[in-house]
């Protein structure tokens, strides 16, 4: 695939409260196939403009882009990244390497200056970042940018905003990973994708014990369930214990297994042995008339990117399935596809993982069930 990205960023104030935007396209159509944006805090343009880069890039490289055409309307940056002029400044230098490390994972990446009317649409989500502010952040921002504006230039530095060790810039979306209870098919321990089942009785005992544990939590701002009953009926017990309405997302949906659905795994194998075998290996590799792991991989990634569109920054309980749940650890943790076949998760096990708005995650928790103890 060969992308074009387009970046920028801006700060009121200069340093200011501060945010980037950036858009990735499909080269040969020009459609659009990402954005990112993100409030940054106390920050400079330049800064600014380095973390729309850095987005852009990360965006790109989830999308497994070959080559990269990065368009920005930022001299500096266009010019530092390209090797014409050097990297003085000691808060743009650790920002340019990040950029420089990811741009390692493309075959090609080209830099481009273009005219800031050629850059609309970053712009405008670089203002939507900054727009969409909390008043509490943007004011505490502001109140920042006055403070370090009486100190002497050689006391502040250019981007010195960055809250967390990691290099991670802005306020989180919290994903908490909750599977769903037991079914029949669980006990029996056959496979069970799309088929609709609903849960045992201990099935309903264990999605009670989470909702139990996860209703103490109090910033819970939204319940989004898998339509699959499974799913729906655990997501619906902390739905009554918080008084928050469940709604569903059909990118939480377990795998379709296609005609090994319901088979036990010695079923399917003695069924299909050659495609089972490559399948237990090969993320690309599909059931018979199922999806392939790689597929799932971009159709959780896609409902990850409109979950949080939606309820950015805010804590999130995502009630679904092993490999959803498989897939979004593993694009927390930006590791390969072996993650899936090495990683187990219980029935009604919590997990826990925090996307920022500049690409970062983290992992917090992995398959806790302590609740069942």
């Amino acid at each position: 695939m060969k992308v074009i990205v387009e970046a920028d960023g801006g700060s009121r104030g200069n340093p200011g409260p501060a945010g980037y935007g950036a858009v990735v396209r499909d080269k040969l159509t020009g459609e659009t196939v990402a954005e990112r944006k993100g409030f940054l805090g106390v920050a400079t343009n330049n800064v600014a403009e380095y973390q729309g880069l850095i987005a852009g890039l990360r965006a790109a490289r989830e999308l497994k882009a070959e080559t990269v055409d990065v368009r920005m309307d930022s001299k500096l940056v266009v010019e530092q990244m390209s090797g014409r002029w050097k990297i003085k400044h000691p808060s743009m230098q650790p920002l340019a390497l990040e950029a420089q490390q990811l741009a390692r994972a493309f075959q090609k990446v080209t830099y481009e200056w273009i005219p800031r009317e050629r850059n609309r649409q970053a712009d405008r989500l670089a203002n939507e970042a900054m727009d969409g502010a909390t008043d509490g952040a943007a004011d505490e921002a502001a109140d920042e940018a006055k403070d370090g504006a009486d100190k002497k230039p050689d006391q502040r530095a250019e981007g010195d905003k960055q809250p967390h060790w990691s290099g991670a810039v802005g306020e989180p979306t919290r994903l908490i990973l909750l599977r769903h209870g037991q079914t029949k098919l669980s006990v029996e321990r056959r496979y069970s994708g799309r088929g609709d089942h609903r849960l045992t009785d201990l099935g309903l005992e264990q999605a009670e014990r989470a909702a139990n544990r996860l209703s103490k939590m109090d910033d819970i701002a939204a319940i989004i369930s898998s339509p699959l009953q499974r799913a729906a009926q655990t997501a619906q017990k902390l739905g009554d214990k918080t008084n928050i309405e469940v709604v569903t997302h059909q990118g939480l949906i377990e795998t379709d297994f296609g005609t090994w659905e319901g088979l036990t795994f010695a079923e399917a194998e003695q069924q299909d042995p050659e495609v089972h075998r490559r399948w237990l290996g090969d993320t690309s590799v599909k059931p018979p008339n199922g999806e392939s792991f790689d597929e799932v991989n971009a159709r959780v990634r896609k409902a990850r990117t409109e979950i949080i569109s939606r309820y950015g920054g805010k804590t999130l309980v995502l009630v679904s399935h092993v490999t959803p749940i498989k897939t979004l650890l593993r694009q927390a943790l930006d590791v390969g596809p072996q993650f899936l076949f090495r990683m187990h998760l219980d029935l009604t096990g919590v997990s826990i993982a925090e996307f920022y708005p500049d690409g970062h995650a983290s992992v917090k928790l992995v398959n806790d069930t302590s609740h069942l103890s």
